[in-house]
């Protein structure tokens, strides 16, 4: 389930790349994910909280942006894996599996970010327009990331 769950988190940072330590950080000063005294324990101090959300809404209004680039693009892409890979060693430190985690954070990071692009553009031709779509990928991030944080507890 750890694994799973790496993964997933990997996916959301696929998605939106802040998103992903957003969660693991609220997760983590929740009391959800037990990182006290490991190398993650900052994470469930309020300044992460503070400083990975105002990223995350950042990134929210950003990406609505017509300057905006591709997730694709190198710049964009290394970044979802940081992030995908990062929040993916948080959740499987969790479960004392810091490697396992990040490994498969990388690899669900890789399958939103071109999972994420291809149904984005199937649901921006769908409305004619990209916000819809936009927004819509949104919802699916934050939602998901709730849900695994969630899960994790």
């Amino acid at each position: 389930m750890l694994y799973l769950l790496a993964l997933l988190i990997g996916v959301v940072a696929g998605l939106r790349a802040m998103t992903a330590p957003a969660a693991v950080a609220w997760g983590a000063y929740l009391g959800w994910l037990p990182l006290s005294g490991t190398w993650a324990g900052f994470m469930g101090h309020w300044i992460a909280v503070a400083i990975f959300s105002v990223l995350a809404l950042a990134e929210l209004v950003s990406d609505q942006l017509p300057s905006t680039p591709s997730r694709k693009v190198p710049q964009q892409f290394v970044a979802r894996l940081v992030a995908g890979g990062f929040a993916g060693a948080v959740i499987g430190t969790a479960g004392g599996a810091l490697v396992p985690g990040l490994v498969a954070g990388l690899v669900g990071a890789v399958i939103g970010t071109y999972g994420g692009a291809e149904v984005r553009a199937r649901l921006a031709r769908a409305f004619g327009r990209d916000l819809p779509a936009a927004l819509i990928e949104d919802v699916v991030a934050i939602l998901l990331a709730f849900g695994i944080v969630s899960a994790a507890a």
